[in-house]
């Protein structure tokens, strides 16, 4: 590779890893769409989340354009929401996160990537307001098996702890996630809530009524109902 290619790939990688600016009220909203917009887009793949899991899964993160990037050293950013389901079978209200990660590699560019991650247990989601976890460390990760109709069969002795999905160009394609930091973003949760507000307190509400929540939310339960 040129020495002018490895210089920009070095300077995008440092800017992207080092200079991340919070959103404003109108990009949080703009990120709750685009949650929904993936998962739509999901749903409508031939090799999508399979049903089965998605009726057992309690909690879900959803990263819009989670940007991959690197030449050897590699790296990650993006901004999304995670949310859980309560006992009532709703989903709560978001709360906004980050996933954080660079890893050693041979693959030089920049990848927009569609990620979903989707928990078995709520607990495991409402812990990360306690302090970041680590994918691959503190918790079991796993690429998730596909079909809407696949069965217990795939991979249900269910021994990881989060199932991943990841889009590329309208197309799954695998991603390292192993070594990726998940955090709350607090000040983007006090933006958009207009208070500063816990994550353990919105993840046990679903009350709120901003258009973009509430057409997110409908849009989990219509896909798998459960």
């Amino acid at each position: 590779m040129k020495l002018s290619k490895l210089l920009n790939y070095t300077l995008l990688l440092s800017l992207f890893l080092f200079s991340w600016k919070g959103y404003g009220q109108d990009k949080l909203q703009d990120k709750i769409v685009a949650s929904t917009k993936v998962m739509k887009d999901f749903s409508e793949m031939k090799e999508n989340i399979p049903e089965k899991l998605f009726e057992i899964t309690e909690g879900i993160i959803v990263i819009p354009k989670l940007i991959n990037a690197g030449f050897v050293l590699a790296g990650k950013r993006g901004k999304g929401i995670a949310m859980v389901k309560l006992a009532d079978g709703k989903w709560s209200d978001p709360v906004f996160v980050t996933i954080t990660g660079g890893s050693l590699g041979f693959q030089a560019g920049v990848q927009s990537i569609d990620l979903v991650l989707i928990f078995k247990n709520n607990e495991t989601l409402e812990n990360i307001g306690k302090g970041s976890f680590t994918l691959g460390g503190d918790i079991s990760v796993t690429a998730g098996p596909l079909g809407r109709n696949s069965t217990a069969s795939t991979d249900y002795k269910m021994e990881a702890e989060v199932y991943s999905y990841s889009r590329s160009k309208g197309l799954f394609a695998g991603i390292s996630l192993s070594g990726s930091a998940i955090d709350i973003d607090a000040k983007s949760n006090e933006a958009f809530y207009g208070e500063e507000v816990d994550a353990k307190t919105i993840f046990s509400e679903s009350e709120n009524t901003k258009p973009s929540v509430v057409a997110l939310k409908k849009t989990l339960f219509n896909l798998y109902k459960n």
